[in-house]
Order: C-alpha cells, then sequence, then structure tokens
C-alpha cells in the first residue's frame, strides 16, 4: 500500500518562535520503519519542519496520491485542531483516501472524535507499531476491522473501540525508519545535527497530572548494547551531534542505565545526549555521574514543578526541595548542565507563593530554567481535582504547556505572566549565572548561549501573544463544561492490563516516585 506519514505543523512556541531547531518526528518514524519492512511504500511529508501552509499541504498529498494519510504529532492536545482543518479539505479532495489519526489525544478521546470529524477513518489507540501494521494488511485484505486490537472506528455509524493492544515487551523489534528523512535538515542546540530517540517508555511513578503514564502503560527499556550501537551509527554514518532522549525517565533503572553508558563510552562517538530525568535518580546514581559525562550526558532536565511542598505531595511529585537541590548540586560538580523546570497555575497561588519559588530556586541555583503551565488532562487525576476550575483559554492550539488555561483563583493572567517573565529574567540575569556563559567545557559555554538566545526570542515572543495575539475570557466554561467527565478510570486499566503481560518493575522502583514531562 502507498501510506504517507503527515506530520503537521504546530501553533506551540517550539515550533514557531525557534524555526531553525527542529528535531524529526519520531512517532511517525517509529510507525514507518514497520511498515517499511512489511512490503510498504512508505513517505513521511513533515510540514512542521518548514510550517507549510494548510493548502499547500493538501496539494502535496494530492500530488503524492497516497492510498493512506496516518496523521500523528507529538502536541497531540494541542494539534488537534489543526489536524482537523488539515483531514477535512484531504476528505473534500481525495474522497477515498483512508485517514487514519494517531497520539495522546485521540487515544483518549476516540469517541469525540470520531463523532466531530466525519472526516476521519481510523484512530490507533496506544502504541502503534504492531497495531499499525496489522491494521493496513487488515485494510488491505478486506479483513474484519474488530479483530484488529487497539483501534477506533464507527461500526454502524457509531463509535467503536476494540480491545486495547497488548503493551510491547520488546522495543527492539520494532526499527525506526530513518530512512524516511533526511537529517541533514534537523538542528538542536545551535545548529547541531540532532535526533529525538528513545531508550525507553513509561514511568513508574504517579505524578497525578501526568498526560504519558497510561498511555505507555509501564517502564520498559530497550537493549543497553543495541541502543548505543544505533546512536553510533546515526553518528558515523548521518554526522549526527545530538541526541535528544525522548524517555520519560531513562535511568528508571539504574543497572540498565549504566550498561548504556558503558556501551556508549566503548562506543567511542562525539556525541552529546540531553534528555530529561528524576532528580532522586541522580541523587541515587551520585557515583555514577562520571560515567554519565563520560557517555557523553551534556544535560538533564528534572522535573522540580514546585518549591512548595504541599503542592509536591498533593501532585504526587514523591520528591523535596532537598533532592532537587542535591541533583543539581552534583550535575553542576559533574560538569553535567541542569535545567529545572517549574509550574505555575496551580488554584490557590498568590503573590507571597512566587516570590518564595524564586527564592528557593535562587537557592537550588540550575543552569537553565523552563517556566511551564499546569494543564490538565481527562485521562489524568489531576483533572478529577482540577474539574470545577474556570478556563480562561478556550482555544486548544494553546494548551501547550507554554499558555496558561486555567484561571487561578487569586490572581489575574496578566499578574500570572508577569510573575512568570521577571523570575525568568531573575534567574538568568544574576550574576553566577551569567558567568556560565563562559564555562570552561567549550561544549556547555556554547550550550549556554545558545539558551540564553532562544531564551531571550521566547521571552519576547510569548510576551507578544500575551498582549496582541490570544484571546482569553474570565467567564469562560469549567473543565468539566469544556471536556466532560473525568476519564481516570480508563487510564488506569491500562496499567493493570500492563501489570498482567508486561515484564514485573526492578526491585524497589515502583515505590520511588518520578515526574514525567507532561506531555498530551
Amino acid at each position: 500500500m502507498r501510506i504517507l506519514l503527515l506530520n503537521p505543523p504546530h501553533t506551540a512556541i517550539g515550533s514557531r518562535c525557534v524555526p531553525d531547531d527542529h528535531l524529526p518526528p519520531l512517532g511517525l518514524l517509529s510507525l514507518g520503519g514497520p511498515l517499511l519492512d512489511a512490503g510498504h511504500q512508505v513517505e513521511l511529508l513533515d510540514a512542521d519542519l518548514t510550517n507549510l501552509e494548510p493548502e499547500r499541504i493538501v496539494d502535496e498529498i494530492c500530488r503524492r496520491q497516497p492510498e493512506a494519510v496516518l496523521v500523528g504529532h507529538a502536541g497531540s492536545t494541542s494539534a488537534h485542531p489543526t489536524v482537523a482543518q488539515l483531514t477535512r479539505t484531504l476528505r473534500a479532495r481525495l474522497p477515498k483516501l483512508r485517514l487514519i489519526y494517531g497520539g495522546v489525544f485521540p487515544t483518549y478521546h476516540w469517541r469525540e472524535v470520531l463523532q466531530q470529524e466525519p472526516q476521519l477513518d481510523l484512530i490507533v489507540r496506544g502504541e502503534g507499531e504492531d497495531t499499525i501494521v496489522k491494521l493496513i494488511a487488515a485494510l488491505e485484505s478486506g479483513a474484519k476491522l474488530e479483530h484488529v486490537r487497539g483501534i477506533a472506528y464507527r461500526r454502524l455509524g457509531v463509535p467503536f473501540a476494540t480491545p486495547d493492544a497488548e503493551m510491547i515487551r520488546d522495543l527492539d523489534a520494532y526499527r525506526v525508519g530513518w530512512e524516511l528523512v533526511d537529517l541533514s535538515r534537523y538542528h538542536y542546540w545551535g545548529g547541531k545535527r540532532a535526533v529525538v530517540m528513545q531508550f525507553s517508555r513509561g514511568c513508574p511513578h504517579l505524578c497525578s497530572y501526568c498526560g504519558q503514564r497510561g498511555f505507555w502503560t509501564r517502564w520498559r527499556h530497550r537493549d543497553p548494547v543495541k541502543f548505543a550501537k544505533e546512536i553510533a551509527r546515526l553518528h558515523r554514518e548521518q554526522g549526527v551531534e545530538i541526541i535528544n532522549l525522548a524517555d520519560e525517565n531513562p535511568t528508571s533503572q539504574r543497572k540498565a542505565w549504566k550498561e548504556f553508558c558503558e556501551a556508549m563510552i566503548a562506543e567511542n562517538v562525539d556525541v552529546e545526549i540531553v534528555g530529561s530525568t528524576r532528580a532522586g535518580d541522580i541523587v541515587r546514581d551520585a557515583d555514577l555521574l562520571p560515567l554519565y559525562k563520560r557517555a557523553g550526558v551534556s544535560r538533564f532536565l528534572l522535573g522540580t514543578e514546585s518549591t512548595d511542598e504541599a503542592t509536591l505531595q498533593k501532585i504526587k511529585k514523591g520528591s523535596t526541595t532537598a533532592v532537587d537541590h542535591e541533583a543539581i548540586r552534583l550535575l553542576r560538580e559533574h560538569d553535567i548542565l541542569s535545567l529545572a523546570t517549574w509550574v505555575v497555575g496551580f488554584e490557590e497561588e498568590r503573590a507571597a507563593d512566587y516570590w518564595r519559588g524564586f527564592r528557593q530556586l535562587l537557592q537550588a541555583d540550575p543552569d537553565q530554567v523552563q517556566m511551564l503551565y499546569v494543564t490538565p488532562h481527562r485521562w489524568t487525576g489531576f483533572f478529577e481535582e482540577a474539574k470545577h476550575r474556570r478556563v480562561l483559554q478556550v482555544d486548544q492550539r494553546r494548551w501547550d504547556y507554554k499558555h496558561q488555561v486555567l484561571a487561578t483563583r487569586h490572581l489575574p493572567a496578566w499578574l500570572v505572566i508577569t510573575f512568570v517573565k521577571l523570575m525568568e529574567v531573575g534567574m538568568q540575569s544574576r550574576p553566577r549565572a551569567l558567568r556560565r556563559l563562559w564555562h570552561r567545557d567549550p561544549r556547555l559555554r556554547d550550550a549556554q548561549r545558545w539558551y540564553y538566545r532562544i531564551g531571550r526570542r521566547v521571552w519576547f515572543f510569548e510576551w507578544a501573544n500575551f498582549l496582541f495575539r490570544e484571546r482569553r475570557t474570565n467567564e469562560g466554561p469549567t473543565l468539566a463544561q469544556l471536556w466532560g467527565e473525568s476519564q481516570v478510570k480508563e487510564e488506569f486499566p491500562l496499567t493493570r492490563r500492563s501489570a498482567e503481560h508486561g515484564p514485573r518493575s526492578p526491585p524497589g522502583r515502583q515505590r520511588s516516585a518520578r515526574t514525567a514531562a507532561a506531555r498530551g
């Protein structure tokens, strides 16, 4: 079958404000590899890379004449309006085209998507590598779709979902279709050739706002040696310099991560590895940090989320500010940059909370800071807690963690963004931070200077958006009125199912906690 993988343009700041820094769409490439191996003709159209206009995207698809288009985007929730618009136009131009949609948002909102978007034929729910091959085979042979697990479609005009697909146990069984992209067009960290990869999937921790936990079902990892060899091949054959790990928590199992670091050292390739992890894992691995550095680890994002202990307990963070501070100190001691996230927008925040948070961030002294807004998803525990709150940003395209979407009880939106912007300026203009622009390690020095250049652009871009481009409402619906009832009961069956079918977690890991990157 002739298949086109479509990565639609995204309105998020990371896509539009920093047009020269893009990473390949790993999710779609992960489907492309198995489809190619199954004998299909597969192409990728990355419309996000060049921010193609909708009409040009449709024209390009019509020119290629695929039999099926698979649409997905890492932004998922915030990308859905663009997907809906594009596929409506596509259906009008190519009435016989099969339109298949996947991602975190359609996985959980499959009923609403099938009801509201009649142009979409099928939805792939959850991990797609195995499901998509079976689905395309069924479409080619005319087999009954109800026998394909992990999909949703209309049966007699009514949205219908087949049983969940089983979790993929062996992550090395499906390869990424790197040949579908020209890697010379993808850059990160100031023009360095870059890719995004996954060592592991899932997270063993219980943060209430995380949009990924149920989707990935359970923490698993690739073979450490095979993963290191794939990185080395991409460097030697394609000139890749930066590996951006998409993992929620790559260091979750100490033994596996140690084996990966040792394998990377043995490969002896000049690459830099960046990603996100758990502060507690850094403290746990204090003796392994020299190994991290030799393996190429240059920066880890640490989900600090808040400096208020009560808030950390409420969102089930499972960590403390003392652990966060120690992790940052240890990373600096071993010349690894720390990027601390700090999430705002919780209901009871006052000016004093921002001031206290700023002082504690100063004390923690991370190299870089990323300010985010808490963003609820229907399938998370946080949605249930926040369903009574008013929505001040009803434009779904803005639900990207860089826009405030929920009203706070005591602070208007203009004051929230003012506090956020002042905290960013304060953190990055202090003498201690500025001195790191002349870091003794030339790579880290370049990384810090790149971070400041991008930071300035984003800072002004966000202010311009807030003042002149975005619309908010003080009379918006409640979260429950906007999205409907909580789907938290649909998340946890996935976790229980994976516990029945998947591999056991390493001893002791279920008792620890992890803040996953709250995407979805």
